[in-house]
């Protein structure tokens, strides 16, 4: 019986780490050292038949909860799904899509979007709320300038010539006219530490902590206007 129930509680404390190490978290993703990366455009396009049933056939979202794709930087398309498959970022369609994708698939992916036309740009107000925390943050309540990562424009980072290294900031995104709707979600998954599982991610987790609910709508607004 003694030799039964000593079976009996090894195997259970077996299942027990079984079951620890299945929902072990992913690991930590530093993104500071990311190289720039390419792929083939024509094999990224081949690929993005079921992405363009959110991201539109021409990168551009069909309905505001989704980003646009078109003209990112392709570093930064490519990390995303990177993070996406290696679970430092969750979500309930991306994460099953980006795991069926090898490394491969990822950099065509990444370089197709990158080559489409970005949107059109907006009549942003640099005069209002969102315009001058964007443009130039709230010193007095620690919050940042947003162009001091992502430019004065949304446009991004601006990629260093030739083969030069890249700047740690090379994978911060643009963010010229995604939707209030989307961006109001980024920020505010930020704000509640439900995206930072990257150094990119405890950056802006660190930057949403001294936003409040107003000043999210606002920067959201004004960013969907660039």
């Amino acid at each position: 019986m003694l030799a039964a129930a000593a079976l009996g509680a090894a195997t259970l404390l077996t299942a027990a780490a079984d079951g620890t190490a299945a929902h072990k978290p992913a690991a930590w993703a530093d993104l500071r050292r990311q190289p720039p990366i390419a792929g083939d455009i024509r094999a990224g396009q081949a690929k993005s038949t079921v992405c363009a049933a959110c991201h539109g056939p021409q990168g551009l979202a069909i309905a505001p909860n989704f980003p646009n794709l078109a003209g990112q930087s392709a570093t930064y398309l490519y990390v995303q799904l990177k993070t996406f498959k290696g679970g430092q970022r969750n979500d309930p369609v991306m994460s099953g899509q980006a795991a069926t994708l090898g490394d491969t698939d990822m950099r065509n992916l990444a370089a197709y979007y990158a080559s489409l036309p970005a949107k059109p740009a907006g009549q942003a107000e640099p005069a209002s709320r969102g315009g001058r925390l964007f443009l130039d943050g709230d010193p007095a309540r620690g919050i940042p300038p947003c162009q001091a990562c992502h430019g004065p424009t949304g446009h991004g980072p601006l990629a260093y010539p030739g083969d030069a290294p890249q700047p740690p900031w090379a994978t911060f995104p643009r963010l010229h006219g995604l939707s209030t709707i989307y961006v109001t979600k980024a920020l505010n998954d930020f704000r509640s530490g439900a995206r930072g599982d990257t150094s990119n991610a405890q950056i802006m987790h660190g930057v949403a902590q001294t936003l409040d609910d107003a000043d999210i709508q606002a920067l959201s607004s004004y960013i969907a206007t660039q």
